[in-house]
Formats: C-alpha cells, sequence, structure tokens
C-alpha cells in the first residue's frame, strides 16, 4: 500500500484532473461527496475535504482516490501520472448541448411589429391554434434553458421550506396559510370526441374561483397522487399570481395540450391567436413547475435520486405520480441533455421536453397515424405490460447517429385513460465527456443494427464502454437497457429503417459497401480505448 509521501510525489496533477472530471459530469462537490458515500460511507471525502485536494491543500489516503476512481470509473494510477487532461475533452463552458435555432437574418423582418402582424396570419393558414402556437413558444424556452427556473425553484421553497415528502394534510395546510379555501364537488369522467374523431375520456380534477376558492374533485381520492399535483399547483397560482381572478380549470384527459391545466373559459378551436392565450398557457406552465418543485425539492430530490439510481419508483416513495418524477429528473439531474414524452394510443402527443434536441417521433402536436412502433414510447401503448421497460435506441439527428437510452412505464390518468411516459438520455455526450469517440460507436452501433434487421445485442467491447459510463452518471436503468437488445429507430414510422427503408438505395449499397472500412476503423480505435 502507498503511504502518504508516496502519493504526495505523483500528486502534481491529482487535484486538477478530479475538478475537471467533476465539472465534465455537471458535479457539484456535494454531489461528489454524496457518490463517494455511497461506494465507501467510511472512505469518502467529505465536501470540504475534496475542495481541499481539488486546490492541492490535500492529498487523499489511498482508499479515499479509490473510491473516487470508482465513481469515474477510472484506475487509481490515472490520477497519479505525470500527464494533464487532453485539453479537448474539457467541458467548454457554457456548451450545454440541447435543442439549436437559427440565426434571423435579415434581422429586421424579426422585428416585434413585423411579428405580431405574420404570426397571426401563418397560424390562420397553417390551421394552428394559438394556443398551440403558445405552448410552442413555452416548450422552445423550456429547452433552451434546460429546464432550470431557478425563481419558480426559489418560490416553491419558500412555502414548502423543502420538506419532502409532503402528505396531503401538509399541502391543505399550506393551502390554508396562503389564504385558500378548499371544497369538494362530485363529477364523474365523460366521453368525448377530439378534433381528430378520436374517443377518450376526460374529468375535471379541480378548478379556481376568486377570489379564493379551490374545487377539488371526489374522484381525487381515489388518486392521492394527482390530489397532491392539483394542491400543489392551486398553491402555485396563489403565490406566483395573487389569485389574480382568473378561472383555473384542471382536466385529466388524453384531449389536453402538453400536458398542462388548461383556462377552458378560454378556449379555441379556430386558427385564431387570442392576446390572452399567451399568458394563460405561460402561468400553466410556471404552475405546473411550481408544483413538481413543491412536490420534489430541488436538493433533496436530487440527492434522493442519486442514492436510488434515479429508478422511477422513488414516486412510491414520495406518493407523487411517476410523471412528476420523470419530468423533475430532467430539471435537477447534474447531465443536461435529456427527454420526456407522454403518449396516448395511437400516436397522440401530449406532452414533450427535449433538453437532448431528440427528434420528435412525429411531426407536430396532434394525432399521428404512423408512429415508429420501435419507440419503447410507443411499443407500449397496445400492449399489457407492467413495470418499466428500458431501451437503448439509435436514432440519426441529422446525419449523426446518436445512442439514446430511454425507462417507459404504462400508467392511467384520472379519468381511466392509459398512456406512455418516458424520459431518457443521449448518451454521446456522456461518451464524449469520458474521452471515447461516440460517432465511431454509434455508428458501429447503428451498422450492427442494420445488419441484423432492426437491431441486436450489443458488441461486448460497446457494452463495456456504455456500462463505464451508466455507472458514471448513477442511473440504473442505462444499465438494463444496454443488456436488452439495441433497436433501430426513426422519427416517422413511413421512414422506418426496416421495411419501407428510410434510406434510399443507393445509400444503403454504399453503407454495405463501407462497413468493412468503416468496423476496421472502429474495431482499431476500440482497441485503443
Amino acid at each position: 500500500m502507498k503511504n502518504s509521501k508516496s502519493l504526495f510525489r505523483q500528486s502534481h496533477f491529482l487535484g486538477t484532473k478530479i475538478r475537471n472530471l467533476r465539472k465534465r459530469n455537471n458535479l457539484t462537490l456535494e454531489d461528489l461527496s454524496a457518490r463517494c458515500i455511497k461506494v465507501s460511507a467510511e472512505e469518502a471525502p467529505s465536501v470540504s475535504y475534496l475542495s481541499m485536494i481539488e486546490r492541492g491543500k490535500r492529498v487523499p489516503s489511498e482508499e479515499m482516490l479509490t473510491v473516487i476512481a470508482t465513481v469515474f470509473q477510472k484506475e487509481v494510477q490515472w490520477f497519479l501520472d505525470d500527464e494533464p487532461e487532453p485539453q479537448d475533452i474539457t467541458p467548454a463552458k457554457g456548451n450545454h448541448g440541447g435543442i439549436s435555432g437559427m440565426a434571423l437574418e435579415p434581422s429586421f423582418l424579426f422585428s416585434d411589429e413585423v411579428l405580431q402582424i405574420a404570426i397571426p396570419e401563418m397560424l390562420s393558414q397553417t390551421g394552428t391554434t394559438g394556443r398551440q402556437f403558445a405552448h410552442l413558444l413555452i416548450r422552445a424556452h423550456q429547452e433552451h434553458h434546460q429546464n432550470h427556473f431557478p425563481d419558480l425553484e426559489r418560490a416553491a421553497e419558500s412555502v414548502g421550506h423543502k420538506k419532502m415528502p409532503l402528505h396531503v394534510e401538509d399541502l391543505v395546510e399550506i393551502a390554508e396559510n396562503v389564504g385558500l379555501t378548499v371544497k369538494w364537488f362530485d363529477r364523474a369522467s365523460e366521453e368525448i370526441i377530439d378534433d381528430q374523431g378520436e374517443q377518450s375520456k376526460r374529468v375535471i380534477s379541480s378548478f379556481f374561483e376568486p377570489p379564493a376558492t379551490v374545487y377539488l374533485n371526489e374522484q381525487l381520492k381515489k388518486q392521492q397522487t394527482r390530489l397532491k399535483y392539483d394542491l400543489a399547483v392551486h398553491i402555485g397560482h396563489c403565490v406566483l399570481h395573487n389569485n389574480d381572478g382568473v378561472k383555473s380549470v384542471m382536466v385529466a384527459g388524453r384531449n389536453q395540450s402538453y400536458g398542462l391545466h388548461e383556462d377552458h373559459s378560454q378556449q379555441h378551436s379556430a386558427a385564431t391567436l387570442d392576446s390572452q392565450d399567451i399568458l394563460h398557457a405561460w402561468r400553466d406552465f410556471e404552475c405546473s413547475f411550481f408544483a413538481g418543485a413543491l412536490l420534489c425539492p430541488k436538493v433533496p430530490f436530487r440527492q434522493l435520486l442519486d442514492r436510488r439510481g434515479y429508478e422511477i419508483n422513488v414516486s412510491e416513495y414520495l406518493a407523487v405520480s411517476e410523471s412528476v418524477v420523470m419530468r423533475r429528473m430532467t430539471a435537477v439531474s447534474p447531465y443536461p441533455h435529456w427527454h420526456y414524452f407522454d403518449a396516448y394510443a395511437p400516436g397522440k402527443l401530449k406532452a414533450v421536453y427535449r433538453g437532448n434536441g431528440i427528434p420528435l417521433p412525429w411531426g407536430n402536436m396532434r394525432l399521428v397515424n404512423d408512429p415508429c412502433q420501435h419507440w419503447s414510447v410507443f411499443r407500449m401503448i397496445n400492449t399489457s405490460s407492467t413495470g418499466t421497460a428500458a431501451q437503448i435506441s439509435i436514432l440519426n439527428q441529422g446525419e449523426i447517429p446518436k445512442i439514446y437510452c430511454c425507462e417507459s412505464i404504462k400508467v392511467e390518468d384520472l379519468a381511466g385513460n392509459h398512456h406512455v411516459l418516458c424520459t431518457g438520455i443521449d448518451l454521446n455526450p456522456a461518451l464524449d465527456a469520458q474521452g471515447h469517440d461516440s460517432l465511431i460507436i454509434a455508428t458501429e452501433l447503428k451498422l450492427a443494427c442494420m445488419k441484423n434487421g432492426g437491431e441486436t445485442i450489443i458488441p461486448a467491447k460497446i457494452k463495456k464502454i456504455l456500462l463505464s459510463v451508466a455507472q458514471i452518471l448513477n442511473i440504473a436503468w442505462i444499465e438494463r437497457g444496454i443488456n436488452n437488445e439495441a433497436r433501430l429507430i426513426c422519427a416517422r414510422g413511413i421512414q422506418c429503417p426496416r421495411e419501407p427503408k428510410c434510406y434510399a438505395k443507393d445509400t444503403c449499397q454504399q453503407d454495405v459497401f463501407d462497413v468493412q472500412k468503416i468496423q476496421a476503423q472502429i474495431i482499431q480505435s476500440l482497441s485503443n480505448l
């Protein structure tokens, strides 16, 4: 065993390497200390001691360094050699990935005055409602900010005091403390036909009436998780908007747009843009985000996820819905490259978040008849499966193959409609952050799927790399996905690479022609990892 003097002589770059690894994986000192405790509570460094190690003020014992190395899936000797980290894998400031935009040139055509004239005309010609357009704007804003809204987090913490879990009695007390009166009404779900001609169920779960009364449906007593969410949303309306007199109605059912509660007194079926649409939709979003932050406060919830490996079943411990847990994951995780889908049969999108810029599995927010059935979120809709399912998928983003991993679960809403929730991450940035070439790895996996009818057992070398990344990210369902077959998926079913193929015939032939050459390069690259 090395003594401290021996480690000290080899520790020239040790602190810098640990700091770069921590920042590359978007971990705070508190996060890294917690990860180390999970490996070994006895040998784990405290937050203050980690800080001193990174600044070169302290040298860890060999046992402590072994714990840190385990967290980052490195050999202990890597920290002790005299080679600094390659600069090309040190993360650039502010480079978080996510959705990309486009340059608006000439800029004068995008002035406020011109857009105020052009947008209503565009909506009228495309048949897009003002409400749909409002939700599109909010989704773009949400994805641009990687789901980080510290003002809303602080507002929720100011009334919830970061307590977790909160019980129904706690939420009723908070509601009373902010000046709300809670009353009950009884109304069953009703059959509806949506604007696409699809039949489903809908139920009004709660509503707010000025000046300060919240009405809750008796049906909520059968589903405590939804009861807590509704209460939290109305508390948010009170705290954020001071009960400004808008009658807010919350509805459970497939017809909802974007998965947020809506003011149904302001519904517009025509393709028009009412000046209040944007405001009401934004307030819907604020209250929904507030509710998640109140039920799952950022720091304790992040610590819980870290202890439980980001398993969806932490919802049972907190007595909140899987939807709340999965959406909050995208907001509190140190890894920024997440997506979240909520899908109803046969192809209805209710809510999306794409902080990793993943192409949508359909072209809009309406019903589609040809969703790719190899997406986990769609494959589960028409099955009787229970529990969660993890999947590794390869999907082209432009011309670049990306490796995604998702966890999906089939649930039932308050109205009795079955739908599938899916949360997932883009693994390419995680691979690059650890010094691997994600493009080479994704390309080999894509070609292996193409040669095997669209899905394949993950090759051993790639599996080893992905398992190492899963350990670093500390997301348990990635490991389960790796142990299943990887699947090739496409944005739309009519472009499925299986049959009919979404690749042009000459492209496929060129792919096959180049397989040996590409694989030789890949094997050589993997052998050097």
